[in-house]
């Protein structure tokens, strides 16, 4: 069955796919990662995916960058079909992509560098996005110096710096303990608020998903498709420390994992 998942706002799609496939060979035959997904996300939406370990949901992040090519269907950003690597995203990875040579201030300016910008002017920019991730005075060190959440501001920082009107996160906060965890998902939701890019978040944490998010997207077992679609429909700005004892994130949580817990138990049955 193919599903078809409608931004739920604006008449641009900042994302859009349709019909998309993809598949790697293998000493046994093809196998196909994800398949039939049909999906748009509309300028300024969050949208959290989630679905059972190996789905495909990162497969999708890498169709968006450009940094794999689907075996069907078709991949647009903005209007564009995606071709090569592409510099209308912004990526934030599971583990930092910080370059450990240089301090944290020169890599949130290496984007801004990328698309242009003079050294110095990055660099004043670059100090500026540090103190609004709260490292005022950090900018000097480098990520062996950081902890963890450190980096992972840097991160967030060198990604928006720029201000692309697209970011792919990829479980962007897992590695990261609880307390810090939900700090970091407070301080994003200040900073997309600002300009609103449209994103699209992977997570495996369901409560993360309702709590930033638009629409949270269900992907089944592998070979992973779009089978569930579910509108958040919390008041912004949030609070998720707060967020978290309401009754409507508690329904809305109960709702979505339903409808995952089925694709869950399927993944589990396929394995043994």
């Amino acid at each position: 069955m193919t599903t078809t998942v409608q931004g739920s706002r604006a008449d641009t799609h900042a994302i859009k796919l349709s019909g998309v496939k993809r598949s790697y060979p293998t000493a046994k035959g093809e196998f196909v990662a994800v398949k039939d997904v049909n999906l748009t996300v509309a300028s300024g939406e969050f949208v959290s995916v989630v679905g059972p370990s190996g789905c495909g949901k990162s497969t999708l992040l890498g169709l968006l960058a450009g940094l794999a090519k689907p075996a069907a269907g078709t991949v647009e950003t903005l209007g564009h079909p995606v071709r090569g690597v592409n510099t209308e995203v912004g990526f934030i990875f599971q583990r930092d992509a910080l370059l450990p040579w240089r301090t944290a201030e020169q890599n949130v300016a290496l984007p801004l560098r990328y698309h242009g910008m003079s050294k110095r002017d990055a660099l004043r920019e670059a100090r500026a996005w540090l103190a609004r991730v709260k490292l005022d005075g950090f900018g000097e060190r480098y990520p062996h110096q950081l902890s963890g959440g450190m980096r992972k501001r840097v991160a967030i920082a060198a990604s928006l710096a720029y201000q692309p009107k697209i970011i792919l996160m990829d479980e962007p906060f897992s590695a990261l303990d609880v307390q810090t965890r939900t700090i970091m998902e407070d301080d994003l939701l200040v900073l997309w608020q600002e300009y609103r890019p449209s994103v699209i978040f992977i997570t495996h944490d369901l409560e993360e998903a309702v709590g930033l998010s638009d629409r949270v997207l269900v992907m089944s077992a592998s070979p992973g498709t779009i089978v569930g679609e579910f509108t958040i429909d919390l008041p912004r700005p949030r609070n998720l420390l707060e967020l978290r004892y309401d009754e409507r994130f508690t329904e809305l949580s109960h709702e979505i994992w339903e409808r995952l817990r089925k694709e869950v138990l399927q993944t589990n049955v396929d394995k043994r």
